[in-house]
Formats: structure tokens, C-alpha cells, sequence
């Protein structure tokens, strides 16, 4: 057991944040911890790692082990460089590579045995911490976070707090602790960065535990779950679409068995009330009674199920044609890329694409809070637009909830307000809290409450799923599919564009295509030569073997020993290949590098396929 709470607490004043929940890390699992937003996960990664302590209960983990998590690396040296504070982490590595030097010169006149050992044992370390490859490593991990190396050597103030924080992302990554924590760790990154960092994860060596409502990437990434629920928690095996089958069944089997034993009680309620007061039946009443006082009572776990339900619905009903864009230049200074795309009522359009390629600006663009740099764009007949962008949700006005809604709509009266703001879960006295003390979440939720009471046909949304828990985004993805009107939405929620786009236009390399696909048809058209290629393969394979069948038992063997021998050679090859991670031409260039390690990978797919003929003709002989 690598790390293990029992029996853990937390309090805040008089309110349980969470109480006696257990928790354990085995070698290198990958676990999500998932629950509604404010149960507490946030808090639990902090007592994990040392930032707040549990109440109650006992920690246990093998000597030695690192915990990292993002919130402790903060980056304290502005006039620092990036690669300076990336440098940091390798400083184990050069002392040992120091040692190293130091051994080489007395070994140009020592050559006892002793020497050499240790030598060989500092090489082995060296290597086991990545000594030949970790600026090759560094520029890899820097780059796929959407910097170029020319950042590197920026100076960390000249970076805006989004950036700061990737920046020590990258760090922690790097640092390679033995427990790795990451909150909320796709936020800000785009497609491909999300992509890349769900096979990080994945290879990671060692442990991860991930909070994150970004529920594709849990699907790809864990394979335990812990869900907080009612400051409870409980482990269940498998990837998070795993988990959401196993929740529901386990709450139909325990509302089940509560069920029949609630029958079962009133069954022997009704016989003890029939017998109790009669003289022969009155021991069978009593016994009846005893064993009623001896049952334990089946407790039902409770299911936080409490969620938003809108029902967005247009005006008037608006033209066939949405909105057609004719080379339409779009971009600040400069030309980002140029837009030719229609749009016909009904569709549901995705913005995709790498960070900074333009999908914010485009929207900004139609919605003329920039203004274009050429080409056009025209909008059907009697099309309405609403408009949701992430930034000017994070409103602050100093009125409540109330106010801020009514005041955009004083033609409703207060009981219509009421209901509209009721439907996006403010209630009670919620309605009367003061819009600058709202969650983000919540200020998401009341900038919905916003537009629907516009009563749009086409809703322009940037980012919407953002600060939105994973009920909150279900519940917006329900809403937003019986909208009778139109959609164009930028987001990197792939799960979220799988449920609902239609069609894509993707951004990238100065470039902007429309995509007349859903997402999943978009990603089997990108593996479509693969998935041919490799049919096709399988195809010849299999006239191979019917031919094999066919032939003679020398045949085999020269065959056999022909496979043998491509083994050898390939072999001889992937050692030649790895040599080569040791040269400066290589790990001193992190493109090479990579270069290299792909060829590594291919060379071993051909001796594994070598192999498995091997295997396979072995069987036949």
C-alpha cells in the first residue's frame, strides 16, 4: 500500500466538510475523485498534501514518498527565466553528473576496480533519472503546454497569471513526485493539450490523483473512482462511464432491498397488531416485536440529484438561413485566419481548435464587439441572437441575484423572476445573496437564467461549460439539445461537442475549415487510413495463412528460421537506436529526440508482429 487515510474529518466551524471517510493508493493506480462542486474534493487534496490537516484520522505511506500538487508550486522568482525555474528540479541530476566528471578524470589514472563500480552504479543512476534526455524531456512537456521555446527564455513576470500557472504545471510535471494531485488539470487547455496530457497521465510511472469534471478525460485516464457525496466517500473500480453504471445500479439494489424490507416491517406491524391483545397469540406478538427491535434497518445512501432544468425556447421561429461568412478576416492587429462557413437553422456547430487560433475572436466578431478585418458575414431573416462568454459572466455588481436579473427584464413580475431564477437553483434566500459573492458556478448558472429570458433562435456561446460541475453540464447539454433554434458554441469539452455538435469548424495553422460531421464521424474520418490500412493487413494475413496451410513442413522451417533471423536483425537494430539516445546530437536536441523515440516505437511494433507470426507458426508446426 503506497498511501492510505482512515477514518479521516474535517470541519469547518459547525459544518462537516467530510467525516470518516477512508482512502487508499495502490502502487501506481490512476484515481479520480468526483462530486458536485463545494463537497469537499478541493479540500481533501489539500489535507493530502499538507496544506490543511484532517481533523480526525491517520495517515500511513511508505517511507520517502514525494506528494505534488500544483497549488505548492508557486512560482516565487519573477526575474527569474522559465528555464532557470525548470532548472530547479534538476539540480539532483547535475550534482550527479558533477560526481560523474569528477570520477572520469581519476579514472584516466585509476583503474582499479573500485572506481569502476562506482562509475557504473552512478551511470546507472544517472540514467534511471533521465540524465540523457531531460532538456529533450523539459522542451517537450514546455511546448505542449502551448508555449514556444523561444518562452523559455522570458522572464517569469512578463507572463500573465494563466500562464504563471502552466508554467508551474510543467514544474510539477517534471518534479515526477511519487503521489501526483492535479484540480481541475484541462482547464485552459485546449484540444490537443488535453489529448496530450491524457497520455502523460496515463504513462505517468507512478500514482495521480485527478479532480476533474472533464468526464472524456477521466474515461481515458483512471481506472479507480471516489465518489464525495453527503461528506461521504466510496472507491469503485473502473474508468468514470464504469462508475456512473455501478452508482445507479447500487442505488436501485439498495432502494430495492429498502423497499422489500419496508414490506417486510409493515407485514409484521400488521401481525403484531392483530395478535398482540389476544391471550394464546400474545408470546407470537412479542416474538414478533423482539425480532422487529433486532432488524437492522436498511439505510438508502442518499443521491445528490439536485440539478438545473431550463427550457431555452425562441421567440419567433427565424429564417432557413442562420448565418453565412464569406472569407471574413477576423483578428486584433492582424489577421488570425478567415472564415467561409454556412449555417442553416437547427444545426449545432462546434468551434474547435488550438488555443489562440481564433475561435473566441471569431464569435467576438459576429457579435461586433470587435470588428472584422475584411471579407463578410450576414445573418438570415429575423434571426435573434443571445450571447454567453465566459469572461463577462464572471460579473460583479454589488446587486443580488435578484436585482441583477429583474433589472435586465423589469417588464416580468417578481414572481416570474423568481420562477426563471428557481428553475437555475437559486431559491429561498438565495435569490437575495449578492452577485459578488458567487461561485463561479453559480454566477454561469444566473448569466443562463440571462439568456433565456432573451428568448434568442441562435445562441452564441464561448466557453459555456466552464466552472460547470458535471450535473451542471449534463444538465445544460439536456437544455441545449431540445433548443429549437441554432447553436454555435466554441468549447474544449470534447464530451460535452460529442453530445451536441452537428457540424465543426476547426481553427488551426491560420486555417479555418468547416467540418459537415459530428465529433465522433470527424475522429473516425482523422483513423480512417489506419483503420484501413490495418483491415487490409489483416486480410493479406489471413490469405497467409490459409497459403501456409498449404505447405510443406521444410517449407515451415526455413520460414521459421527466416523469422528468427529478421528478429535478430531487428533487435541488433533497437540497440544501435537506443545508443543513440547518448549522443549529444541527440540529447542535446530535443527534436531529434523525439524523432528517435518514434522510431523506437515502430521498430519494436515490427518485432512484436515478427514475434507473433513466430508464435503462430509454431503452433502450426
Amino acid at each position: 500500500m503506497l498511501y492510505q487515510i482512515s477514518k479521516a474529518s474535517k470541519y469547518y466551524g459547525a459544518d462537516t466538510v467530510f467525516e470518516d471517510i477512508n482512502f487508499e493508493i495502490k502502487g501506481n493506480e490512476k484515481i479520480a475523485l468526483v462530486g458536485r462542486n463545494g463537497c469537499g474534493k478541493t479540500t481533501f487534496l489539500r489535507c493530502m498534501c499538507g496544506e490543511e490537516n484532517f481533523d480526525k484520522g491517520t495517515i500511513n505511506m511508505q517511507n520517502g514518498t514525494r506528494i505534488g500538487y500544483l497549488a505548492q508550486k508557486v512560482l516565487e522568482h519573477d526575474e527569474w527565466t522559465v528555464e532557470q525555474e525548470l532548472m530547479t528540479i534538476y539540480e539532483p541530476l547535475f550534482a550527479l553528473q558533477k560526481k560523474m566528471n569528477a570520477l572520469e578524470e581519476q579514472m584516466a589514472t585509476d583503474y582499479s576496480e573500485k572506481i569502476m563500480m562506482q562509475y557504473a552504479q552512478m551511470q546507472e543512476q544517472f540514467e534511471a533519472m533521465n540524465g540523457y534526455n531531460w532538456q529533450s524531456e523539459m522542451n517537450t512537456v514546455f511546448t505542449k503546454f502551448g508555449f514556444s521555446l523561444e518562452d523559455l527564455n522570458k522572464t517569469i513576470g512578463t507572463f500573465s497569471g494563466g500562464q504563471k500557472t502552466r508554467v508551474a504545471f510543467v514544474r510539477l510535471l517534471l518534479s515526477k513526485p511519487d503521489i501526483l494531485l492535479l484540480d481541475e488539470p484541462t482547464n485552459h487547455l485546449d484540444i490537443d493539450a488535453i489529448e496530450w496530457l491524457e497520455g502523460y497521465v496515463k504513462n505517468y510511472p507512478k500514482a495521480v490523483v485527478i479532480v476533474s469534471h472533464d468526464r472524456m478525460f477521466l474515461d481515458h485516464t483512471v481506472e479507480v473512482v471516489y465518489n464525495m457525496e453527503y461528506g461521504k466517500m466510496k472507491r469503485y473500480a473502473g474508468n468514470y462511464s464504469s462508475f456512473t453504471i455501478q452508482r445507479d445500479n447500487d442505488l436501485e439494489r439498495q432502494q430495492n432491498a429498502y423497499q422489500r424490507q419496508q414490506k417486510d416491517i409493515e407485514r409484521l406491524q400488521q401481525l403484531i397488531e392483530k395478535f398482540r391483545y389476544k391471550k394464546n397469540k400474545a408470546a407470537f406478538a412479542q416474538s414478533k416485536i423482539k425480532y422487529l427491535d433486532r432488524m437492522e434497518k436498511l439505510p438508502v445512501d442518499q443521491a445528490d440529484t439536485k440539478t438545473f432544468h431550463a427550457h431555452f425556447t425562441p421567440a419567433i421561429k427565424g429564417g432557413e438561413k442562420v448565418l453565412e461568412t464569406d472569407h471574413l478576416k477576423i483578428g486584433y492587429d492582424h489577421v488570425l485566419t478567415d472564415v467561409t462557413m454556412k449555417m442553416r437553422r437547427g444545426d449545432r456547430i462546434a468551434i474547435i481548435g488550438p488555443n489562440g487560433t481564433g475561435k473566441s475572436t471569431f464569435v467576438k466578431t459576429l457579435m461586433e464587439i470587435i470588428p472584422s478585418l475584411g471579407g463578410s458575414y450576414l445573418f438570415g431573416h429575423q434571426i435573434e441572437k443571445g450571447y454567453f462568454d465566459q469572461q463577462l459572466a464572471q460579473f460583479s455588481s454589488g446587486k443580488t441575484v435578484l436585482e441583477e436579473l429583474w433589472d435586465e427584464h423589469p417588464d416580468l413580475d417578481r414572481t416570474e423572476v423568481r420562477s426563471v431564477l428557481g428553475q437555475f437553483l437559486f431559491s429561498a434566500d438565495d435569490v437575495f445573496k449578492s452577485v459578488d459573492v458567487l461561485s463561479g458556478g453559480e454566477k454561469v448558472r444566473l448569466s443562463f437564467a440571462k439568456l433565456l429570458l432573451e428568448h434568442a433562435n441562435l445562441l452564441i456561446l464561448d466557453e459555456p461549460t466552464n466552472h460547470l460541475d458535471i450535473p451542471g453540464k449534463e444538465a445544460l447539454e439536456e437544455s441545449l439539445k431540445d433548443f429549437t433554434g441554432s447553436i454555435l458554441f466554441v468549447s474544449h469539452d470534447r464530451y460535452f461537442i460529442q453530445q451536441l455538435a452537428t457540424g465543426l469548424i476547426r481553427f488551426e495553422d491560420g486555417k479555418a475549415e468547416f467540418i459537415d460531421q459530428t465529433y465522433d464521424e470527424y475522429m473516425q474520418s482523422e483513423d480512417a487510413k489506419p483503420v484501413l490500412s490495418s483491415s487490409h493487413e489483416e486480410e493479406k494475413q489471413a490469405t497467409s495463412e490459409a497459403t501456409r496451410r498449404q505447405i510443406s513442413p521444410e517449407a515451415r522451417k526455413r520460414e521459421l528460421a527466416k523469422l528468427e533471423k529478421q528478429i535478430e536483425e531487428k533487435e541488433a537494430e533497437l540497440e544501435d537506436m537506443r545508443a543513440l539516445r547518448f549522443e549529444p546530437e541527440y540529447y542535446q536536441d530535443y527534436t531529434k529526440m523525439n524523432a528517435l523515440d518514434q522510431d523506437i516505437d515502430d521498430i519494436h511494433n515490427e518485432i512484436a508482429h515478427l514475434e507473433k507470426k513466430w508464435e503462430e507458426l509454431m503452433e502450426e508446426m
